[in-house]
């Protein structure tokens, strides 16, 4: 193996790692991949996104059956990719030297990137009604995309002033609250009318789009759980 390696590189070739699919003397594509780290090869994948991949091996893991590839560019990138998701790679060029040291990572930075995604993925679930037909969640929808909305029980709330009561949710189902300005009233009702005179138009068109279901999401307790 060694000596044909060598014949390569004399030659100005660059090996090409492929599958252990059971075949005696060749490499399984784990272990080539180990003598790589470090190197700079190019990788074949099954992942639609990114058939092609090259850049600086930074590390395999045997454990989890990852590895971590560093892209350069003006905006260098690090992949994740799952083993069973290579076809093969090529070497490209050899190193001697170990890679970079990753940069420390704070635990409250993390912390507080989870917390915020957490918080917009609750957000974005809050204005998901699975007790209202789809039609009311569809005037929702477009109704929030104008103005701020929130749904309280079967009814929405928008501007936190006037109230759109269901299961109507027409203009004449508008109610002004206590603290609503004076024009609200008559802008919401505006927009309102306007957005079910697109509903409409979009529904004489074609098929009604389907609203995407969200899995309910847990409660985020602000760190890692104890003793795991």
């Amino acid at each position: 193996m060694a000596e044909s390696t060598k014949r390569q590189n004399a030659g100005g070739k660059a090996p090409v790692a492929t599958p252990n699919v059971g075949q005696p003397g060749l490499v399984s594509l784990e272990n080539a991949l180990n003598g790589a780290v470090g190197a700079r090869i190019r990788l074949q994948t099954t992942i639609p996104a990114h058939p092609t991949l090259e850049g600086t091996l930074y590390t395999i893991c045997s454990l989890t059956n990852l590895l971590a590839l560093t892209t350069s560019g003006a905006s260098p990138s690090h992949h994740i990719l799952p083993l069973s998701a290579l076809t093969n790679f090529t070497l490209l060029s050899t190193t001697t030297a170990p890679p970079p040291p990753l940069a420390p990572i704070s635990p409250s930075f993390v912390q507080a990137r989870a917390a915020n995604a957490l918080a917009r993925a609750h957000e974005k679930a809050s204005k998901v009604n699975r007790t209202v037909p789809k039609e009311a969640q569809e005037i929702f929808d477009a109704l929030s995309r104008t103005l701020p909305t929130r749904w309280e029980g079967k009814d929405f709330v928008v501007m936190d002033q006037i109230i759109v009561k269901g299961p109507g949710y027409r203009a004449e189902d508008c109610k002004a609250g206590k603290d609503a300005g004076k024009d609200s009233l008559g802008r919401v009702r505006k927009v309102l009318e306007n957005e079910r005179k697109k509903l409409a138009q979009r529904e004489q068109k074609g098929p009604k789009p389907v609203v995407p279901v969200v899995p309910a999401i847990p409660a985020f307790t602000g760190g890692p759980r104890k003793g795991g």
